[in-house]
Parts: C-alpha cells; sequence; structure tokens
C-alpha cells in the first residue's frame, strides 16, 4: 500500500503511542506515599486489606465509588479526534 511519507508500521505506531499515553495518564492519578487509616472524605476506617492493596489510598471504598462514577464522564480524552478511533 502506497503511504506516501509514512513507513508502513505508521498506523500501528501511532496506536501504540495513544495506548501508552493512556497507560501514563493512569498510571500518574495512582496514589502516592503512605495511605490513610480514616477516609479523608468522610473520616470512616478504611480496612487494612486495602491500604496494603492500594498504597497511598486516600478514601474508603464508599467515597472512592463516587469519586470515580463523578470522573468518569470526563476522560480528558479526545476519542473523535485520534486517529486510531477513525480506524476502528
Amino acid at each position: 500500500m502506497a503511504s506516501g511519507w509514512a513507513n508502513d508500521d505508521a498506523v500501528q505506531e501511532q496506536i501504540d503511542s495513544s495506548i501508552e499515553d493512556a497507560v501514563a495518564r493512569a498510571r500518574s492519578q495512582l496514589p502516592k506515599g503512605e495511605s490513610l487509616r480514616h477516609c479523608e472524605e468522610c473520616d470512616a476506617a478504611i480496612p487494612e486489606a486495602r491500604r496494603q492493596a492500594i498504597p497511598g489510598v486516600r478514601l474508603c471504598v464508599n467515597c472512592q465509588a463516587e469519586h470515580d462514577r463523578e470522573n468518569a464522564a470526563f476522560s480528558g480524552y479526545n476519542r473523535r479526534g485520534s486517529k486510531d478511533s477513525q480506524l476502528r
């Protein structure tokens, strides 16, 4: 297939780059530091198992679920303008 100045793997490289960016963005949002013993939102106790499973956890399960619901609507990624979404 003739692709002009782009090499044959250009599409796959762009898809891989988009995935790497998404993984980096997700990793940057992970909590860091020492886990709290009590939720910073509602002051409920955070179970030891949760604190060990997620180092740096700041919220209890209920508050984290609410936080995730609020942030689910905006991902910060323009899927309509991305080339990989146009390939599907």
